[in-house]
């Protein structure tokens, strides 16, 4: 994973203090980026519930990963390794956030929704659960030892 310059904040929402455009499920149009800046547009333009779940999560991959790389493609933040690929991503669906871990399937214990792919595994937050950080923080320590996804350069 080749490391990009970062974007300002400014740089991918467009005219300053413009909110983003929301897809279909309130998942928020964010171009292209590398670094934490432009995770963090598309955290802050999460809309209600759904952006306090971003923040929670953006924070706890964090905490456990120091040294993740970010970056925002197809609209999805995505945190990896340098030099070892891309292990979590997120996104919002109409009444949940889709959590997706690249090598689920070798996670312990797996996550619980299957993929048409067969190593990813996806955790469904929805708004009015909790959420299992305990879990959850074991699977994206789990998730960023294991060898992940180039899916871009």
């Amino acid at each position: 994973m080749a490391r990009k310059k970062s974007v300002k904040p400014t740089d991918k929402v467009g005219i300053q203090g413009e909110k983003p455009k929301l897809l279909s499920g309130g998942n928020p149009q964010i171009a292209k980026g590398d670094g934490d800046a432009v995770v963090q547009d598309y955290i802050a333009a999460m809309p209600g519930w759904k952006g306090d779940i971003g923040r929670r999560l953006d924070e706890i991959i964090v905490r456990i990963v120091p040294k993740v790389q970010k970056a925002v493609r197809w609209n999805t933040p995505f945190y990896g390794i340098d030099g070892h690929g891309w292990f979590l991503g997120f996104h919002c669906i109409t009444k949940y956030i889709k959590v997706t871990f690249f090598r689920g399937t070798s996670l312990c214990p797996v996550p619980p929704i299957e993929s048409k792919q067969s190593e990813v595994r996806y955790y469904h937050i929805f708004e009015e659960e909790k959420i299992d950080e305990e879990l959850l923080s074991g699977w994206i320590l789990q998730a960023s030892k294991l060898p992940g996804e180039a899916l871009f350069k």
